[in-house]
């Protein structure tokens, strides 16, 4: 199969992808059926922000698109426009407009198998909502996912990319459809060691990670506050550690919430890839400079990965072309 450079945002799949495939096996795109809408408080900037999520085309993967700018400004979800990682994940286009907070978003959409999106937002950050990807989960399926007749592209790993430093570890390594384990250690016994192990198969995401909030100390409060960041942060989105303690009233949504919520953050920032990975993601003690720098990694060596096309077998969340589909896929390239 054709290989395309890592750095492309958008890849068209030619006829020379198709001739290897029964196009009966092939996995669809997938989009939005209808457009939808939310509004919150924004995590680090604390202002409060509208954000619609709509369809988008095939093969144009995800895009948002920040409508407070005259004329808009596009800025694509992918690993090569992200600027700062920080306590969360911002990306940034080439005229420097950003778009902050988009880990748990993308981890919805990515759990949920969406491969096509626009994502229009008045602000400079995706609302906090809880702090999960709950709510984006909820609003996807409110809006209805529909199948289009393009296959599905997919990274498959090839050999194992890691990154590492003192104590910590980000390695993709292949494997069959997505999974995901990790690792973490903090010295609150609210926290502690903690680790996961998931394979990212139908409706896995919705049911373990979905829904594992954000977290944070209250003693690092008033120094992220004067470095601009947290001041949308509440009892409401986040869970908040003192010492051995979680503070907030109704507890934790898994005993083991903290971990689970890395997990999905690193889902969400692999998304970031531009198309869903074929392989193992394993991460010990890491964050979102060490997902980044994963990717980076990764599409710097060559050999380690490939495009491919996803087929039934693969366990990447969707379904097979149905037969329509394939009718006009067969006839678009001459089979």
């Amino acid at each position: 199969m054709r290989q395309m450079a890592p750095d492309t945002n958008t890849v068209t799949l030619g006829v020379d992808s198709f001739e290897r495939y029964d196009v009966r096996g092939f996995v669809a795109q997938k989009t939005l059926r209808s457009p939808i809408h939310c509004s919150g408080i924004a995590l680090h900037s604390g202002v409060r922000v509208s954000m619609r999520l709509l369809p988008a085309a095939p093969n144009a993967g995800i895009n948002f698109v920040r409508t407070d700018i005259p004329g808009g400004a596009v800025v694509p979800a992918i690993w090569d426009n992200v600027v700062d990682t920080r306590l969360c994940t911002v990306i940034a286009n080439d005229q420097a407009v950003t778009v902050g907070t988009v880990e748990h978003l993308m981890a919805a959409l990515a759990g949920l198998g969406i491969d096509n999106a626009t994502i229009e937002i008045d602000g400079p950050e995706v609302p906090i909502m809880d702090g999960s990807s709950g709510p984006f989960v909820f609003l996807v399926e409110c809006a209805g996912i529909v199948e289009q007749a393009s296959p599905r592209r997919a990274i498959r790993i090839l050999s194992p990319v890691g990154v590492g430093g003192d104590g910590w570890s980000a390695t993709l390594s292949p494997g069959k459809g997505f999974s995901v384990s990790m690792e973490i250690d903090f010295e609150s016994r609210a926290i502690a060691r903690q680790s996961i192990d998931l394979g990212l198969h139908r409706g896995m995401f919705k049911r373990e990670l979905a829904r594992a909030r954000t977290f944070g100390f209250l003693r690092d409060v008033e120094r992220l506050r004067d470095a601009g960041l947290a001041r949308g942060g509440s009892l409401d989105n986040v869970v908040v550690v003192s010492d051995d303690a979680v503070l907030n009233d109704e507890g934790l949504r898994y005993d083991d919430e903290f971990v689970r919520h890395k997990a999905l953050d690193a889902i969400g920032d692999m998304y970031l890839a531009g198309a869903p990975i074929i392989g193992h993601f394993e991460g010990i003690c890491t964050g979102h400079a060490a997902n980044s720098a994963l990717l980076k990694a990764l599409f710097k060596s060559e050999g380690s990965w490939a495009w491919d096309m996803v087929r039934t077998g693969d366990d990447v969340v969707s379904r097979p072309v149905s037969s329509w589909q394939s009718s006009r896929l067969a006839r678009a390239v001459g089979l």
